[in-house]
């Protein structure tokens, strides 16, 4: 059966707590952790935490995926909202930062791009917290943030000789009150913001990183 991202963080967040225990090294969660990000199905799972108490978590998992998925019109708890937070900044400084892919945006992220640029999607990611700030500040540089359509969305940044816009690409209804929600602040200073919302993607599917 393959897996979703939903499954693989849940075991990361297994290897998270191993190490936190001292049961493994860094080296080792992060050999761990690209196998799991890899992994295509539970079979490619279960050898990553066969020898921690936690490998319970991969059947856990299985079974779990066996039941009917939780419509979110029904006002249930989003599936999404919850894992271990990934980094509380990126940036980009004469070069270039990305975030994307399965992650989990942590309750507060600065993005910050001074003459070069930055892209932050969140179409297959999770949520640490139910309400998540990104603060993104553009100087001579750019920064795009793509934001899945059944999410909900709100854009106060400032454009000072510059622009802070959100675009809706989507085409689609707000999304419910019980969805994740980010605010995206921040100023962009001769340089640009764009806020693009998109169709989500299934996160069930899989996905190849370019």
């Amino acid at each position: 059966m393959r897996v979703s991202d939903a499954d693989r963080e849940q075991v990361a967040q297994v290897l998270h707590q191993a190490l936190s225990e001292g049961r493994i090294t860094i080296n080792e969660l992060e050999e761990r952790l690209s196998s799991v990000y890899s992994a295509k199905t539970f079979a490619d799972l279960k050898p990553v935490t066969a020898d921690l108490p936690g490998s319970a978590a991969v059947a856990t998992a299985a079974s779990a995926s066996l039941q009917p998925a939780p419509s979110r019109a029904l006002g249930l708890p989003d599936s999404r909202v919850g894992g271990h937070p990934g980094s509380a900044v990126s940036i980009g400084v004469m070069s270039g930062a990305v975030r994307k892919g399965s992650w989990v945006l942590p309750q507060q992220h600065t993005t910050f791009a001074f003459w070069g640029g930055a892209e932050i999607d969140l179409r297959s990611a999770r949520f640490a917290e139910k309400s998540s700030t990104i603060t993104a500040v553009a100087i001579m540089g750019g920064i795009e943030i793509t934001v899945p359509d059944d999410i909900n969305v709100n854009v106060t940044g400032i454009g000072f000789m510059g622009a802070f816009m959100l675009e809706d690409k989507s085409g689609a209804p707000p999304a419910p009150p019980t969805a994740p929600t980010v605010t995206i602040n921040g100023i962009g200073f001769w340089g640009g913001v764009v806020v693009y919302r998109k169709p989500a993607k299934d996160v069930n599917a899989p996905q190849i990183e370019s």
